[in-house]
């Protein structure tokens, strides 16, 4: 496994497992079929309704604790210092651990400079080892950046090949923050999975273009964390640290790049209604 590491000198496998829509009931075995397989990160959220599942699937596992890095979010209906104290703890008590390794918060909205305060609170008292955001542009990233006291770990946005936050990445890497990609194959839109680029890149070394996509990023130093709840996928997905993609390879991929987003903005006033509308 590749590390990077963070700017309070921890270190995060460059690539992970995401949970993202996988169910409570499903999450233990597949949790342990990735941790079979050899991944050691692990990216849940509030959200998503099964950090239960993770816990159990740390417990049964028989691997040390200390030997996997698990992420978690705070989401929006618990945005605000004294909500988001709240639901740190009841992570902590889902998870079944005494720390997470990155807590980030989930959306840009509401009070998030209250969550942020309660997130350094866990920080300081060593019940989280890095902090961070997820779904901030880099106006709102530079923002807390400038107005916190412990400085964003991780920014986690969509990033992949059609949108590769190029903009975003540059300001990131200004003030040290390391860029993590959700939606790292755009959830097949744009054909992805049989992209001519992709396709034609991965005969050259018998990989298929997911594969192609995830190296693409790894070199492009961003953190990755790929989902399948398919145990041959799963395998595929860690299969990536065996070939390295070659200048031009690199530049046909940047290519591709059309640097908007495919699902939607966080700008567009449609998205932030609806994002209002479950607070």
């Amino acid at each position: 496994m590749e590390y990077v590491t963070l700017n309070n000198g921890i270190k995060m496998p460059k690539l992970g497992y995401g949970v993202y829509q996988t169910p409570l009931e499903d999450t233990k075995k597949c949790v342990l079929d990735a941790i079979e397989i050899g991944y050691r990160s692990i990216d849940t959220a509030q959200a998503y309704g099964n950090e239960a599942g993770i816990g159990d699937a740390l417990k049964e596992c028989g691997i040390p604790r200390e030997e996997f890095f698990v992420t978690t979010k705070v989401w929006i209906t618990n945005a605000g210092y004294e909500k988001a104290k709240a639901s740190i703890e009841e992570s902590l008590r889902k998870l079944k651990t005494d720390y997470i390794d990155l807590l980030l918060i989930h959306q840009p909205f509401g009070d998030y400079y209250g969550t942020y305060r309660a997130m350094e609170e866990a920080y300081n008292a060593s019940k989280v080892r890095a902090i961070g955001i997820s779904n901030f542009g880099p106006d709102r990233y530079l923002d807390i950046e400038h107005f916190s006291e412990i400085k964003p770990a991780v920014n986690q946005v969509e990033t992949h090949v059609f949108q590769q936050q190029k903009i975003a990445k540059e300001y990131m890497k200004k003030y040290g923050c390391q860029i993590e990609s959700w939606g790292p194959f755009a959830e097949g839109k744009n054909n992805m999975f049989t992209n001519e680029v992709l396709t034609k890149i991965g005969k050259n070394y018998g990989k298929t273009a997911a594969q192609v996509a995830l190296r693409f990023l790894l070199q492009s130093d961003v953190v990755v964390i790929p989902k399948s709840v398919h145990k041959d996928r799963m395998k595929q997905n860690f299969e990536v640290f065996d070939f390295t993609l070659n200048e031009n390879e690199m530049k046909e991929i940047e290519a591709l790049d059309g640097g908007e987003s495919l699902f939607f903005s966080h700008y567009d006033p449609k998205t932030v209604e609806w994002f209002m509308s479950i607070l």
